[in-house]
């Protein structure tokens, strides 16, 4: 989910920052959307990012333990980076949900940056081979660019300005959810295959001559 989120939500120059390094290998990323306090309800996510316009930079914090970025794939062990989904704020204004690419991890050393808690969630039912994770932010700053901004804008003063529909943000998680509906019914095909195959041939019961 990572690498289409860079595809849909990065300007041109931000393709040759962030999305180039990560087809690279340079630069290893997860989805960091859901909170241990909001999965879907996506409008009312917890995490802030709020902009500094006296040093351009955006501070990504966690206000409260509901906030704490919860079961997102790969970030559990060695992901260094995330693409953050936090309210957007101005001047005490919000301006709704947009995504930031935020540092996790030395890229080199996998260990936490300064100011980030960082760790798997542990033991999950049915899917124990993924890394699930969560993150807790302590106003750790980002540059004023690392604000996705294909089709939102901060400039360096503030101001905000729009440049298509702001739900474009969620294109990524909706895209996904399609797709996992795909493959859930290419995988019940199989199983139904395989339990109608093996009902024909399996014999339950002995017939009367004991075979």
């Amino acid at each position: 989910m990572f690498i289409p989120t860079l595809r849909n939500l990065c300007d041109e120059e931000q393709e040759k920052t962030f999305l180039e390094p990560t087809l690279r290998g340079e630069i290893i990323g997860c989805y960091a959307q859901t909170e241990l306090a909001h999965g879907s309800d996506v409008q009312n996510l917890l995490t802030t990012a709020t902009y500094d316009s006296s040093t351009e930079s955006f501070i990504i914090n966690t206000p409260e333990i509901g906030a704490t970025k919860w079961w997102i794939g790969d970030l559990g062990l060695y992901c260094n980076h995330a693409a953050v989904f936090a309210q957007l704020i101005i001047n005490g204004k919000r301006y709704g949900v947009h995504a930031f690419l935020v540092p996790i991890r030395d890229p080199k050393t996998l260990l936490p940056l300064k100011g980030i808690e960082v760790g798997d969630i542990g033991p999950k039912h049915g899917f124990q081979t993924k890394d699930n994770g969560y993150v807790i932010f302590n106003n750790i700053r980002i540059p004023r660019r690392n604000m996705l901004m294909k089709y939102h804008v901060v400039s360096k003063e503030g101001e905000y300005s729009l440049k298509g529909d702001e739900k474009i943000s969620y294109a990524t998680m909706l895209i996904t959810r399609s797709n996992i509906t795909k493959i859930l019914a290419n995988c019940i095909t199989k199983v139904c295959t395989i339990v109608t195959r093996y009902s024909i041939s399996r014999t339950q019961f002995k017939n009367s001559k004991g075979v």
